[in-house]
């Protein structure tokens, strides 16, 4: 995927739907010195380039009674799995996020669950029960300290 080409208005529109994805356009028109019809445009450019993939609404796991995070590393018997191993992950609901990586392992997921003893059996009869899954290395998260987008900052015009 090629980089996008962004001015310094499409960098400051990011910035303000970064901070509050539901400004309303006019006010980021108004602070971008351009016109609501402008903004528009340019939004609906961002989107068609890939530069924006959504906007979503964030819930807290732990309000909602999961209150163990974990970050767990996959090494497969052979790599050519890694599109059937990532189709069987995404059959288990724990699963919020999924990256090939480096490393130590082939694929590290991020998962939410409600205790440890389900940890366990999202573990043992989900993710080691898929085939080709040679082994997992578990981290759980203790506290979430921060969370971000990327910064629009470090793109240069």
């Amino acid at each position: 995927m090629s980089t996008a080409n962004l001015d310094t208005i499409d960098r400051k529109i990011l910035r303000y739907l970064i901070r509050n994805a539901r400004m309303p356009f006019l006010e980021i028109a108004r602070e971008c010195g351009i016109s609501g019809a402008a903004i528009h445009q340019r939004i609906r450019k961002l989107h068609e380039a890939g530069v924006i993939l959504g906007s979503h609404l964030i819930v807290d796991p732990k309000t909602m009674g999961f209150d163990v995070c974990a970050h767990i590393s996959i090494t497969l018997k052979d790599p050519q799995l890694l599109k059937q191993t990532v189709e069987h992950l995404k059959d288990v609901p724990e699963i919020v996020e999924c990256h090939f990586i480096t490393g130590k392992g082939n694929i590290l997921v991020k998962l939410y669950c409600v205790d440890n003893e389900h940890l366990m059996r999202t573990l043992f009869d989900g993710i080691l029960r898929i085939p080709g899954v040679v082994s997992t290395e578990t981290n759980i998260s203790l506290q979430e300290v921060f969370q971000r987008q990327v910064n629009v900052d470090f793109i240069e015009e």
